[in-house]
């Protein structure tokens, strides 16, 4: 496999999440890196921007596989260190993640807790949630001491500004000058066969990849959108300090407050990629079911109902793939990141720089992240 790094000449096709961290990654360790985006340099259109950015690995160990797990606690101190990095500040939160429910679905948490707890037992790096009372809840939440009598609280959870976060990245990228080639859509298998240099193609553009991943030949790693919808609310009158999930009779709902009385509302995860607006349905369970938490939406200003399909595989798990032919740039696609892209995003950042220094990924192995070279069929995690 072809090996190079700070030597390296690096096109990154897709200016999303990963797209940008790894043109940032790259061009602090020396390399030349061109960065290719088909739309603004704002992410409009970047699942990216629709999301609340919360980094729970053990909320989410209920609903995915332990893989995802293992990427979101390796993720955690990581976005610490990167955002430190950046030249702009990010708003990033480590004060763990509240689990709230109302009476009648008392039965609902006690199974959701002890699935938690059995988690924690298999994965020794998972903190075990926390049960509270009242008084506890009080201390921790209090603005909802009064509302509710018992919850869960999960240490070791946080959460970031997704937009502040694609901001300060793009400041990086130009503080670096890394040459952006915005609103030029770019072919990563054309790059790859032109005479121009690189030496490696990245291809990062979510469910814009859907024809390369469809010709690899394996119909399990069909790419498809997974549709998800989030309201942002200015809610002066709310205090929450950190995100907050309510157990709910059809799904999980979670409330992220980010800086300046900002709240982000989700939970709905649709197997659609209709991008229309948000449904009345949707908006108005999520906009129910957080008043219901805290009196204090009731005069929230709703300041976005936004849309956006999650790039997913079949299988519901990231995955790297490569391939190398003769005479041509290398190319690697990143993909299917889903739900979990904030989550575990930092852990396939890492696992990719490996691959791309020394030809193989001894963290992919670890954290179960599948590394497959696509031309010979194997997986190339590990030597």
């Amino acid at each position: 496999m072809k090996s190079v790094f700070s030597n390296g000449k690096y096109a990154i096709v897709g200016a999303g999440l990963m797209g940008r961290l790894l043109a940032v990654a790259l061009a602090k360790r020396g390399a030349q890196v061109e960065l290719f985006e088909k739309g603004s340099s704002d992410a409009a259109n970047s699942a990216a921007r629709i999301a609340a950015a919360m980094l729970a690995p053990l909320a989410e160990s209920a609903i995915t596989e332990d893989s995802v797990v293992r990427m979101g606690i390796h993720s955690l101190p990581r976005w610490k260190q990167l955002i430190d990095e950046l030249a702009k500040p990010v708003f990033f939160q480590h004060d763990g993640t509240l689990i709230l429910w109302h009476r009648q679905d008392t039965s609902d948490a006690e199974r959701f807790a002890s699935h938690l707890e059995r988690n924690c037992d298999r994965n020794q790096a998972l903190s075990k949630p926390i049960h509270l009372d009242s008084e506890s809840l009080a201390e921790i939440e209090p603005s909802l001491g009064e509302c509710f009598k018992q919850g869960l609280y999960l240490p070791n959870e946080g959460q970031l500004d997704n937009r502040q976060l694609l901001e300060a990245l793009l400041v990086e990228l130009t503080l670096m000058k890394v040459p952006c080639h915005w609103n030029q859509a770019a072919d990563p298998e054309q790059l790859c066969a032109q005479q121009n240099g690189f030496d490696w193609v990245i291809d990062c553009r979510g469910l814009g990849a859907k024809d390369a991943w469809k010709e690899v030949g394996n119909a399990s790693k069909n790419l498809r959108g997974v549709r998800g919808e989030v309201i942002r609310l200015y809610a002066p009158e709310v205090k929450l300090r950190r995100p907050t999930r309510l157990i709910h009779p059809r799904y999980p709902i979670y409330i992220a407050p980010k800086e300046d009385d900002v709240y982000v509302v989700g939970a709905t995860e649709i197997e659609s990629e209709d991008l229309s607006p948000m449904s009345v349905r949707s908006a108005m369970e999520l906009l129910s079911a957080v008043y219901t938490v805290h009196s204090g939406f009731a005069e929230a200003r709703i300041l976005e109902m936004a849309t956006q399909n999650r790039p997913t595989l079949k299988d519901n798990l990231p995955e790297i793939q490569i391939e190398q032919k003769p005479n041509e740039a290398g190319l690697m696609m990143i993909n299917g990141l889903y739900r979990h892209g904030f989550m575990i995003s930092p852990a396939i950042l890492d696992c990719a720089l490996e691959v791309l220094s020394v030809g193989f990924s001894s963290t992919a192995k670890k954290l179960g992240l599948q590394v497959t070279d696509t031309a010979q069929q194997e997986l190339i995690a590990c030597a």
